[in-house]
């Protein structure tokens, strides 16, 4: 008997599970509920990228703002290098830098226009230093000789130009007699181009400079005698071979071919 009560307890299905597998279920979430979760979790990332991107945005904005339109950066001060002769009170008049204007709105190449307007000046140079500084850096323009006139002496610079009228005869500059001083004409050009070339101790002795024709150029010195140069061409051996003839009595010296000079 016991035997067999052993033997039908055997063929029983068992209806006892274990433990471990009664956790394990226990522990799931239902599927529904772990897609319900990530769905929910996958929001709020986006949701705060959305904040991140939308503050990104305003905060660029707000820093635009105050740069171009609040004088948080704005002009405090224009600082001017470079001028001698010209005044610096006339270069800030004629540069009208707007105070307190900001720095990124402000137009340099109108700023220097209006500054390379003054006679005296050649080039000008606009920039900025942060936080509030505009400095203007110019490039005066250097006379080479000058022409009389009724109204005063007229200063001409290396580009021919006719820039500065004054009252008193320059000191130490050539005075140039040509037909009418331009950048355009090319006697002018002539002119301006030999006195560039013509070596410096041969042109502190130079009083005069004539010309009618562009190779034709034509020096009185302060002695009184006169050179023939020709044109701007071949001046170091100009120089040379005219500081040789000026040893030899004469009146007129021609360089103007320095293969054949001559003395008269």
């Amino acid at each position: 008997m016991a035997t067999r009560a052993r033997s039908e307890e055997r063929s029983r299905p068992s209806t006892r599970r274990s433990s471990s597998a009664v956790r394990s279920r226990r522990g799931r979430r239902p599927l529904t509920a772990r897609r319900r979760t990530g769905t929910g979790v996958s929001r709020r990332r986006a949701l705060r990228r959305r904040w991140v991107a939308v503050l990104s945005v305003l905060t660029v904005l707000g820093l635009g703002y105050v740069v171009l339109f609040t004088s948080l950066l704005g002009v405090r001060s224009v600082e001017v290098h470079g001028a001698h002769s010209v005044p610096g009170d006339q270069i800030l008049a004629a540069a009208a830098v707007p105070d307190l204007k900001p720095m990124l709105l402000l137009d340099t190449d109108e700023i220097a226009a209006r500054v390379t307007a003054i006679p005296g000046v050649a080039t000008v140079d606009v920039s900025r230093s942060w936080p509030s500084t505009v400095d203007i850096t110019v490039t005066e323009r250097t006379p080479i000789g000058f022409v009389a006139g009724r109204d005063g002496f007229h200063l001409v610079d290396s580009g021919g130009l006719d820039y500065k009228t004054v009252q008193n005869k320059p000191e130490r500059l050539p005075e140039l007699q040509v037909a009418a001083v331009s950048p355009e004409d090319p006697v002018t050009r002539s002119v301006v181009a030999v006195l560039a070339t013509v070596p410096e101790p041969l042109k502190g002795q130079v009083a005069v400079v004539r010309a009618k024709t562009p190779g034709g150029v034509e020096f009185t010195l302060t002695t009184g005698k006169t050179v023939r140069w020709g044109d701007a061409a071949n001046a170091e051996r100009k120089a040379r071979v005219l500081s040789v003839l000026l040893t030899r009595e004469g009146q007129i010296y021609d360089v103007a071919s320095p293969e054949l000079p001559t003395v008269s």
